[in-house]
């Protein structure tokens, strides 16, 4: 997609950086590469007190320290100066002063979690974990991995604060339509080609056998931890819940978040301390363990056991797949009645196979940011053809196949409010979300005592940090 003229400046920012990150350069993904850190002053200064925001100070550190955390990501750190580190790092102090007021609470276990993956990723590219200690001038690992936690940890507290200050900004279809309007024609941002796909999905049966010797074993963990094993182990060894295991099976849920019905109904069922018997969703079998009920939250561990699925029971998936291919190729029934009725796929199957892209809600997929298996999969198909059957391997649902088709191609062409309406409303949502963040910092920046000191003074801020 792309833009021209200051109109939509707004909105590329809500599109290429998270909301409230618009004193930063554009963020390229890149390799740590040992190179030195941008800066704006030309000596090397003594680590003291850079500024105050409330309760929270800033040290001339914490500046290296931010590079540090954006390098650990892969991101080019090489065109942004030391005073658009400092206007981020203030924003993100504003927010977090706020957030303590509005009593927001980050897990440390969240913390641990993003940043072993930080590490992790630090380590494949310079080799081991003396390099990385060495590269960051820490003296110890210890020393290095506590600064990279409080980093990430504040950058949290800051995303969740903006996520609080925008999570009642709604966009009627008059603004959208107003929103529009306002582009002039030659400004209208142009989008990328699109295909809409739809997809057949057979799942290998499992048997009745295989089910309860998963349902046997999640009664013995049970059994155990009564007799005094702890659950978080054993969620971190024995749990197929990719997304929870290293943290023990940890979640924290109320009635609105986004789980299936049967995990919720099960949760909210038990008191403290309490254990579930096993139980069966869509992806496996499980037992909950609840730790703490604080209000309408429930915090919880749970171990997720996924039935094996026998090589017999594979061989049939695939012949099925095969049968049903053949039928709509040879005409007997349409690739969207076939998934009506024989698919496996409870969330396309209504729908005709057709899959929803889950960043825009709509059944369209530009090309350039399409998910790279699903682009190799369907870039070469002509119309109206359908895939081999394809083997995936689903990290929540475990092993089926599938077959997926293009049901819809649209070229490249310039913004149109019919049929672009779900694109265009969106960005006028990112618009009016950042200028409430704005009004929001402006507000906050004049009920909270700040201070610039030294050099800093002659920064030139986005924000009126400096109260002139």
């Amino acid at each position: 997609m792309k833009y021209t003229n200051s109109k939509l400046t707004i909105a590329i920012i809500a599109i290429l950086c998270s909301v409230g990150f618009a004193n930063a350069q554009e963020i390229i993904k890149d390799s740590i590469k040992p190179k030195p850190l941008s800066t704006s002053f030309k000596k090397q200064k003594i680590d003291g007190v850079i500024a105050t925001v409330g309760d929270y100070i800033i040290l001339d550190s914490d500046i290296d320290k931010s590079f540090l955390e954006l390098s650990s990501q892969g991101n080019s750190i090489k065109d942004i100066t030391r005073c658009q580190m400092l206007g981020k790092l203030l924003e993100d102090k504003l927010y977090a002063h706020q957030a303590v007021q509005d009593s927001i609470i980050i897990r440390d276990e969240e913390i641990k979690e993003k940043l072993n993956e930080q590490v992790s990723y630090m380590v494949e590219q310079l080799g081991s974990m003396d390099k990385v200690v060495q590269y960051f001038k820490k003296s110890s690992e210890d020393e290095f991995r506590t600064e990279l936690f409080d980093i990430i940890k504040m950058n949290k507290l800051a995303g969740e604060m903006q996520k609080k200050i925008i999570e009642g900004v709604e966009i009627t279809p008059e603004e959208t339509r107003n929103f529009f309007k306002a582009i002039p024609q030659n400004d209208l941002p142009v989008f990328g080609a699109e295909m809409e796909v739809a997809q057949i999905v057979v799942s290998p049966k499992i048997t009745e056998e295989e089910k309860q010797r998963v349902v046997n074993r999640l009664k013995e963990i049970k059994a155990e931890v009564l007799a005094g094993s702890s659950f978080k182990t054993r969620a971190v060894i024995y749990s197929d819940d990719r997304g929870s295991a290293s943290s023990g099976g940890f979640y924290k849920i109320n009635r609105k978040t986004q789980f299936v019905k049967e995990f919720k109904d099960v949760a909210f069922s038990l008191g403290e301390g309490e254990i579930s018997e096993p139980f069966e969703t869509e992806f496996g079998y499980h037992i909950i363990m609840v730790e703490k009920i604080k209000g309408q939250e429930v915090e919880l561990r749970h171990i997720l056991m996924m039935p094996k699925v026998s090589d017999q029971a594979l061989k049939d998936a695939k012949e099925k797949i095969i049968t049903i291919k053949r039928k709509i190729e040879n005409g007997e029934i349409t690739f969207a009645d076939a998934a009506r009725t024989m698919s496996d796929e409870k969330e396309t199957r209504a729908n005709g196979g057709v899959l929803i892209n889950p960043k825009t809600q709509d059944t369209h997929f530009e090309l350039t940011k399409m998910d790279p298996s699903l682009y190799s999969e369907v870039s070469n198909l002509k119309d109206k053809a359908i895939t081999a059957p394809i083997l995936d391997d689903d990290q929540r649902t475990g092993k089926k196949y599938k077959i997926i088709t293009v049901t819809d191609r649209i070229d490249q062409h310039t913004a149109d409010y019919a049929r672009d309406y779900v694109k265009i409303k969106d960005l006028a949502l990112k618009e009016k979300q950042i200028k409430a963040i704005a009004k929001w910092t402006d507000e906050k920046i004049m009920e909270t005592y700040i201070k610039i000191n030294g050099e800093y003074k002659d920064c030139t801020f986005t924000n009126n940090w400096l109260k002139k």
